[in-house]
């Protein structure tokens, strides 16, 4: 057989899609093309924010039949979606409580609580991932809390990816690098931390062992009655869309850009020393023995938030009014937990700015100004943070995904940073996804030999950073760049 046709499905935090690949094995040729794309949103059900997690499975079936419907044999599906939300079921694989999402306020307050009762040092020693207040580790203590007559209906806890594979296969899995955002797999044993997870005070048995990616969880029905198998592919997108990273070489950090920014390296060890614990680095399972060393960013959530409250139909057009604007006339934390999700994105950003004694972005230009200056300004203190705990530079800095299709933050971000930008590929964690079923078909080697694939296929653009502009200046007046010590592999 020449070609392998594989579905990924990709779920974000605004939409999902369901994309057919096709795989030419002796052209080493690969072509992507959109089967069905549906909506997702947050939606208030008994005073929670929750995913319509139905909504969701209907659009990921419609997808899949609509690709069976065309007559093509799919090889093999694989799903990867956002990392720490998990769906609840009891013995008979009903749903019990709500599909809670992690921009919800229920956690408010339990990550402290939780630095308190067993120590921030201790957490990260065990875990070695970054503190988040919405880390499953607090969702979990939070349900225990505040609805504990939950407890003794639930049989299971699945991860969001993990659920749906449930859903086509009737199949239990927990897949490893999705399970290491919920900061409760331990990070020298990759099983689920006992004490971490006793105190949450939510039952052990609701947790099966972790899979590494690129087993297969077992198999769909189609309507015309093929058995598909399902393939635990890297489900954490960002897991996903490194793999697709073209890095070249050891000296490349990559920055998943989307609705969350996601800054990092890949290494053979993890960063766990106390210069890691101060930066919050997190250390998230990657494919074939990788750790994801990263750090998390707030990203594009808050531009997709202004869009909406400003009535923001075309973005180009928002982009090349605010290129126009001069540069860090606005600048905020874009992770400033105040911007988790607030009731207004817009009037948040004007708050802070005026709280530092700053002028008032009234205009959506004037908005998205702010964003991206100050994403760029976090981007260059994360790099920075990065490269200290590595000991060494990075020669370039590889931008995939969604947000790698803004050429204003793109240049932004090498001006920022000192850093040549490749930009591209905007589908890595549709493709990472295709990768591991690719590996999992015997038809790739592995990561490196993918992304092999991946650069001959799709095309990249390069940034080169221009020291003389006006971020630049800033970065270097308010932001200078730490000495580097050797303290990570």
């Amino acid at each position: 057989m020449t070609f392998r046709h594989c579905v990924a499905v990709d779920l974000g935090a605004s939409s999902g899609r369901v994309m057919l690949a096709s795989y030419d094995r002796e052209q080493r040729t690969l072509s992507l093309r959109e089967a069905h794309r549906f909506v997702n949103c947050l939606q208030k059900r008994d005073g929670f924010d929750c995913w319509d997690i139905d909504s969701l499975e209907a659009g990921i079936r419609c997808g899949l039949e609509n690709v069976c419907a065309e007559g093509i044999l799919i090889d093999s599906i694989g799903i990867d979606t956002w990392g720490v939300d998990y769906v609840l079921l009891d013995k008979q694989g009903q749903r019990v409580g709500l599909p809670v999402s992690y921009r919800d306020s229920r956690t408010q307050g339990v990550m402290q609580q939780a630095q308190t009762q067993l120590g921030k040092a201790d957490i990260y020693q065990r875990s070695g991932i970054q503190f988040l207040p919405f880390n499953t580790l607090y969702q979990l203590h939070a349900l225990a809390t505040q609805q504990p007559e939950l407890l003794d209906r639930v049989a299971h806890a699945l991860l969001i990816p993990d659920y749906f594979s449930y859903r086509l296969t009737g199949k239990l899995n927990w897949e490893y690098t999705n399970a290491t955002t919920t900061q409760l797999v331990n990070i020298n044993t990759d099983s689920w931390d006992e004490k971490l997870l006793d105190w949450t005070g939510v039952p052990r048995h609701w947790f099966g062992t972790p899979t590494h990616p690129g087993n297969v969880i077992g198999h769909w029905r189609c309507p015309q009655g093929n058995a598909i198998p399902v393939v635990a592919v890297a489900s954490h997108d960002t897991a996903s869309a490194v793999i697709a990273s073209p890095l070249n070489g050891n000296d490349a950090a990559y920055l998943s850009s989307g609705t969350w920014s996601l800054m990092g390296f890949e290494s053979k060890t993890p960063c766990t020393s106390d210069a890691a614990l101060q930066a919050n680095i997190t250390n998230e399972g990657g494919a074939e023995g990788r750790y994801r060393v990263l750090k998390n960013i707030m990203g594009l959530w808050l531009l997709q938030r202004v869009l909406r409250e400003q009535n923001v139909k075309d973005l180009q057009a928002l982009i090349t009014e605010t290129a126009a604007l001069p540069a860090c006339r606005f600048v905020i934390n874009p992770n400033d937990d105040r911007f988790i999700n607030p009731d207004n994105m817009s009037v948040e950003i004007q708050a802070a700015c005026r709280e530092s004694q700053q002028p008032e972005p009234t205009t959506a230009a004037q908005l998205a100004r702010c964003i991206f200056d100050s994403l760029a300004l976090l981007y260059a203190r994360v790099l920075a943070e990065l490269t200290a705990l590595r000991g060494q530079p990075f020669s370039q800095l590889h931008i995939v995904g969604g947000g790698c299709q803004n050429p204003l933050l793109n240049q932004l971000c090498a001006d920022a940073c000192g850093i040549t930008v490749i930009a591209g590929p905007t589908e890595a964690s549709t493709l990472g996804n295709i990768g591991i079923q690719l590996m999992t078909l015997d038809e790739l080697n592995n990561v490196d030999d993918f992304r092999q694939v991946v650069s001959k296929n799709y095309d990249l653009t390069t940034f080169t950073p221009n020291p003389n502009h006006e971020i630049a200046r800033y970065v270097a007046q308010f932001q200078p760049q730490p000495q580097t010590k050797e303290l990570c592999a």
